[in-house]
């Protein structure tokens, strides 16, 4: 583990309703948990979140369905434990019940400098790299995961459940 580098993450989803709708009531009333669990984990660095504690008031598209999550982990593997070892994982495991498919990807990873915030055009940007290329060192999913630039090696498969690889 670097202690240079941080590993930075953002995904993207659209709502397939507006909120109040029922549709996506379950996953708004799980938010403040879920944003806790993330907080109390082990190697949580920062998340994105605005004046009501979540991201999901934040604009940056015209689509008001499309939201951003952002978060930055001391390194991959705590982030993998609280995607796919906490509660988060349920809720997670309902995404499409209340997000549409995307065409293209709706996950990247990439590392950042310890200190540093990525900003949600930094993660917007990761997406596209990864859309357009793939997973290269600069845009990964956890599916080929990049050593921190400091580290040697290949990629790593984390060897995330199937339906939650970072791509459509």
């Amino acid at each position: 583990m670097s202690r240079d580098w941080h590993l930075a993450q953002i995904n993207i989803g659209r709502l397939v309703a507006p909120y109040p709708d029922p549709r996506v009531v379950p996953f708004f009333d799980a938010l403040d948990t879920i944003n806790a669990v993330a907080e109390a984990s082990p190697g949580f660095v920062w998340r994105l979140q605005d004046d009501s504690g979540n991201a999901m008031d934040i604009r940056y598209a015209p689509d008001p369905l499309l939201a951003v999550n952002m978060s930055v982990w001391a390194d991959a593997e705590s982030l993998f434990d609280f995607v796919y070892r906490t509660a988060h994982t349920p809720v997670m495991a309902r995404r499409r019940d209340y997000f549409a498919r995307l065409d293209g990807a709706y996950q990247a990873l990439w590392w950042i400098q310890a200190g540093t915030q990525p900003t949600v055009a930094d993660g917007l940007a990761k997406l596209w790299l990864l859309d357009r290329f793939g997973p290269c060192p600069q845009a990964f999913t956890f599916k080929a995961r990049f050593p921190a630039p400091d580290e040697a090696g290949p990629p790593v498969d984390h060897q995330p459940d199937p339906w939650c690889v970072g791509s459509a």
